[in-house]
């Protein structure tokens, strides 16, 4: 058996799997997101372990013949140890803008483009180091190694600090097409190797199950650690994408539009990611939308009710776009605006507007978001024939047929396609243990298609025109 832990924003979810990657079981546990100042977004580490520990005890089972783990998890957070690796402050997270002044100044330096082939976020790490420098110099100075989430639990878990390709890739730190730490872009910001864990690929042993770890979850000592990966990078894997072909589309807290690559096509320009893929000699593009899933749930809290309960509101049928245009800009966004201080709004509301005429606008809204980024890849030289969606979202055969609608291109719902990057974490644990390859990453089950339909495909492009006209 091989345990994957995704270690994500709204919660830790564990899945056990077997030889054959069949599920043998899933755990979860919640988190909170702490917001002590508007456009802040933090979690205490040790909120993360105590998570941990009751997903995997959420799995009601034995675990004695668990033989590696893999761990994915929410990318570009900034966990600061001192030099006996206690926290230092609360992680700052992915979804975090304090920092769009320090990135729009890094961003600015020819170096950071040309070496990363990315723009400097405001959400990547890099750029909330410079912001500790600025605000906080004491904590800064005490500062003595940065690891980003998921590798704060391996700390815990193994006693090793690495982090692996795909997630360093979004640090602003780091040469992705070297696959290796910049030491130039840590002297511009005031950092340097030392501070930064060792690295291995995703699919490789990065550490093994302390003793005492092993005693308080009921697993065996010794085990490997997978390297592990980013939470899309794992979801890809978990879906089987590990080359040019089908994309993947999740829809969970954040939206992503992910397609593997044989090379790395950095296109900064177009503000897509072009990070490493969790496996050797493998990349990645990406468009990232920072409240896709997340859009519902907030509209949810708003109106009282469950997601599903709005949902259950709504004819089922993809049809055009209404008169009633959301903004999903909740947390600012990253593809194609790069603007952390964007907001979110609704407009065309009227006297005769309902919740149901809402509900469907905030689907709506995500879904021209997430093909605007279809649109960047494109532009970026990658893109995808089909797409294979994970996340909570993806529950919702409407949304998928708007989003086919929307991307012009068929979107498949894979069985099990909830268990996302927890199971592609199992499976990179499983590769680490048994040193298996790529070849054992078969597609998905697909357990529904949703086809574009070419009398609504221009109807969709008219409404993302819309949306940006009332943007601009």
């Amino acid at each position: 058996m091989f345990l994957g832990i995704d270690l994500g924003t709204s919660g830790v979810k564990v899945v056990l799997i077997n030889d054959a990657h069949e599920v043998l079981g899933t755990g979860h546990a919640g988190l909170t997101v702490q917001s002590p100042q508007p456009g802040w977004s933090e979690q205490d580490p040790a909120d993360w372990i105590a998570a941990t520990c009751a997903a995997i005890a959420d799995l009601k089972q034995p675990l004695d013949k668990v033989a590696g783990i893999g761990l994915s998890g929410q990318m570009h957070g900034a966990v600061c140890l001192d030099s006996a690796d206690a926290v230092l402050r609360a992680a700052i997270l992915w979804n975090d803008g304090r920092a769009a002044d320090e990135a729009t100044a890094l961003d600015s330096d020819p170096q950071f483009h040309a070496i990363t082939g990315n723009i400097v976020f405001a959400g990547f790490t890099a750029p909330k180091l410079v912001w500790m420098q600025r605000h906080e110099p004491d904590l800064f100075a005490r500062t003595r190694r940065v690891l980003l989430p998921k590798d704060y639990l391996r700390l815990w878990l193994t006693g090793e600090a690495i982090s692996d390709m795909s997630d360093a890739s979004g640090t602003a730190w780091f040469d992705p097409a070297r696959r290796d730490w910049s030491d130039q872009l840590l002297a511009a910001t005031g950092m340097d190797r030392s501070m930064m864990p060792a690295l291995a690929e995703g699919s490789e042993v990065a550490g093994h199950l302390r003793a005492e770890r092993a005693s308080e979850l009921g697993l065996p000592a010794g085990i490997p650690v997978a390297g592990g990966a980013g939470d899309n990078a794992a979801t890809a894997i978990g879906a089987g994408i590990a080359g040019p072909g089908p994309g993947l589309i999740s829809l969970g807290t954040s939206g992503v539009i992910f397609a593997a690559t044989d090379r790395f096509l950095p296109a900064p320009e177009t503000a897509v990611h072009a990070f490493c893929h969790a496996l050797p000699d493998r990349w990645h593009q990406m468009g990232v939308m920072l409240a896709a899933a997340s859009s519902l749930d907030w509209w949810a809290g708003i109106t009282g009710a469950t997601p599903a309960d709005l949902l259950a509101e709504l004819d089922q049928q993809p049809g055009r776009p209404g008169t009633i245009s959301f903004w999903p800009y909740l947390s600012g966004e990253r593809t194609p605006l790069n603007n952390p201080a964007q907001r979110a709004g609704f407009t065309g509301l009227s006297s005769r507007t309902d919740r149901p005429r809402m509900t469907r606008a905030v689907l709506e809204g995500v879904t021209l978001a997430l093909s605007e980024n279809m649109e960047a890849l494109r532009a970026a030289g990658g893109g995808a024939d089909s797409l294979l969606a994970m996340g909570g979202g993806a529950r919702s055969d409407l949304w998928l047929s708007m989003l086919a609608q929307a991307t012009g291109v068929p979107v498949l719902r894979p069985a099990g396609a909830e268990t996302g990057a927890g199971f592609g974490a199992a499976r990179l644990g499983l590769m680490a243990a048994t040193g298996a390859g790529s070849e054992v990453l078969t597609t998905p089950e697909i357990a529904a298609t949703f086809d574009p339909d070419p009398a609504l495909v221009p109807a969709w492009a008219e409404g993302l025109e819309r949306l940006r006209q009332q943007r601009a």
